[in-house]
């Protein structure tokens, strides 16, 4: 076996299945940083205060995704991997009166969720009204005359929704991280690292900004040991993949 010196400086493409069927969930090749890591605390056994004996306790493993360029399946890995085609989003528009007393409204606004002010006065005084199919009536409605809407609409195409909550978990996973390494020759060898069973963990931490970098999503994984007793493997390809 040859003993050659190798760096890396190249993130990794994540291949992320999942565990129960090994069907591919999402190829990942946009990470601006990718890391794998382990510890495994030691007890000791003593003689007189003084450590003799060393025993590793069981591996705390992880991998980490970090990103600014994704797409929104990405998020659902902290849910239960599922995506809606469906939502219900809140909106303002300005509508003008068109027929004296009444507003015409967009279809699927849900009842008890619109709200109607002078424009220019949103959330200010309401003008008070009624309600029926995508009409809102009211007196106080002059033809000519625009108003801001406030309300609740249901979107039942165009839009994808994850949803997190305390009964969706996120599934297990086999992930697969794979980049490449240089040798002292300049030889270029792909290098793997699987991870047999990952659980992302429920934590997710998004800022926004006008100015600075791009947003970034960080995805932690807990690896953790499948039925077989795998953790984690490291794999280095001897040659240059063909």
């Amino acid at each position: 076996m040859t003993n050659m010196n190798k760096a890396n400086r190249t993130c990794c493409d994540v291949d992320i299945r999942v565990l129960k069927t090994l069907a591919p969930y999402l190829f990942f090749e946009d990470a601006n940083v990718t890391t794998f890591g382990f510890t495994a605390d030691e007890t000791y056994a003593t003689s007189k205060g003084a450590k003799k004996i060393a025993f590793s306790n069981p591996m705390d493993g992880t991998m980490t995704i970090e990103a600014q360029v994704k797409p929104f399946k990405l998020y659902a890995l902290l849910s239960d991997g599922v995506i809606e085609t469906s939502a219900v989003i809140a909106e303002r528009k300005t509508i003008s009166c068109t027929t004296a007393g009444e507003l015409t409204l967009p279809e699927g606004v849900k009842a008890g969720s619109v709200f109607v002010y002078e424009e220019g006065d949103f959330g200010g005084k309401a003008v008070k009204g009624a309600v029926e199919g995508n009409k809102f009536a009211a007196t106080d409605i002059l033809t000519g005359k625009a108003y801001e809407v406030g309300y609740l609409i249901a979107k039942e195409s165009g839009v994808q929704k994850i949803s997190f909550n305390n009964k969706k978990n996120p599934l297990d996973y086999y992930i697969t991280m794979k980049t490449v390494e240089k040798d002292e020759s300049g030889v270029i060898t792909p290098y793997v690292i699987t991870g047999y069973k990952c659980k992302p963990k429920k934590a997710l931490d998004l800022s926004f900004s006008s100015s600075g970098d791009a947003a970034t999503v960080k995805i932690e994984f807990a690896c953790l040991e499948d039925r077989d007793g795998n953790v984690a493997d490291m794999v280095e390809y001897m040659e240059a993949e063909a």
